[in-house]
């Protein structure tokens, strides 16, 4: 069967959303660089934080357009008004303190000309998967130190669970259930 099918076995924490089915076949899991991309995903990921990921994902349209596409530069020259202004959009999570970080990360990442693949692979773990039961899994080492290590250089909403769900959505972590059509 194809992809996106209602048939398929998926992993666990897929419900019968199209949204979720969508984004569970066809990115999740899936081998993710680029410095737009991976601003983006660490943003919405920060956003998730204590939410859904379904929540992210209705709302993702809303994100690109409050946040110029992640486009680091034109996001690190959002002032306070900017703030003010996505706070009062309904598009997006309205959370000051994660708005706020967001342009700062953007900032960092331009002041220091780090390189978001360079950073975040290098924390990529030897084996690829987990070999761990999918809902027991939060953190790992891994994202331990890449959490700690982005904190070093100043960005936040970074915390090892945070950054273990960014590992497991851009492919460093193969954690598809065993039963998932799409483990390996």
């Amino acid at each position: 069967m194809k992809s996106g099918s209602q048939d398929l076995v998926r992993c666990p924490w897929v419900s019968s959303d199209q949204i979720y089915i969508d984004y569970h076949d066809y990115e999740w899991g899936k081998e993710l660089k680029g410095q737009r991309n991976l601003y983006e995903k660490m943003t919405l990921e920060g956003f998730q934080s204590g939410l859904s990921w379904l929540t992210i994902l209705k709302r993702r349209q809303g994100f690109r357009l409050a946040f110029q596409n992640f486009e680091l530069e034109r996001v690190a020259a959002f002032d306070e008004s900017n703030i003010e202004e996505l706070m009062s959009d309904t598009g997006i999570i309205r959370n000051r303190a994660k708005i706020s970080a967001a342009v700062g990360n953007a900032r960092i990442v331009l002041e220091k000309s780090l390189d978001l693949t360079e950073i975040l692979w290098s924390f990529a773990p030897k084996l690829s998967s987990s070999g761990r039961s999918q809902e027991s899994i939060t953190t790992s080492p891994e994202s331990d130190a890449l959490s700690k290590e982005l904190k070093r250089l100043g960005i936040r909403f970074v915390g090892s669970t945070t950054m273990y769900a960014l590992m497991q959505s851009t492919g460093m972590v193969k954690d598809h259930s065993v039963n998932c059509f799409l483990s390996n």
